[in-house]
């Protein structure tokens, strides 16, 4: 794992070879393949123990909140050694389905079902519309997130990601608004 997050420091994931974190960790290649079966599950296993670790969970008292803390880390994140091993990934996934399965299974599967819970728990206590769909919430938040940051469509600023929830918010609470009054 010291070998792979070093490395990763230098290159992209593109350009690691099995053969040289062998080298930089000090064993043969074929002790890498006896617990990883490829490099893209070896880099996801460090992803997870040294970069994407689990968060405690947060003090924060609305949903809303919930949110906006996610935000505010996943833009600090993408700033970072995160940042620039996720699109890494993100790219191996492209050509390797078994990368993007975990990726999607271990990482993101995760951190999204998380959200859904805060934001029923915002339902419940009336934060939020009853009809209000947590799955499109996440993707217009969070999928905005990766879009802008994968594309490079501009700065990933925290005021930037505190802006697209306020809109995101305003937006899905005056439609609910407007479902509501128009049955």
């Amino acid at each position: 794992m010291d070998a792979v997050h070093a490395l990763l420091r230098e290159k992209s994931v593109r350009d690691l070879s099995m053969e040289e974190i062998a080298k930089r960790a000090g064993v043969g290649k074929p002790t890498l393949y006896k617990w990883w079966p490829s490099k893209s599950a070896l880099v996801m296993a460090m992803f997870h123990e040294r970069i994407a670790r689990k968060r405690e969970p947060s003090s924060v008292k609305t949903a809303e909140d919930s949110i906006r803390s996610k935000v505010r880390r996943l833009i600090r994140e993408f700033n970072g050694l995160f940042g620039k091993v996720m699109a890494e990934l993100i790219a191996e996934g492209q050509s390797d389905p078994d990368t993007l399965r975990d990726l999607r299974e271990q990482h993101m599967q995760p951190r999204r079902l998380a959200t859904i819970s805060d934001i029923e728990r915002g339902k419940a206590a009336g934060e939020f519309p009853p009809d209000l769909e947590p799955e499109l919430l996440i993707d217009a938040i969070f999928g905005a997130l990766y879009f802008r940051f994968l594309l490079r469509m501009g700065p990933l600023t925290d005021s930037y990601g505190q802006e697209l929830v306020d809109q995101t918010l305003r937006g899905f609470r005056a439609g609910g608004a407007e479902l509501r009054s128009s049955r």
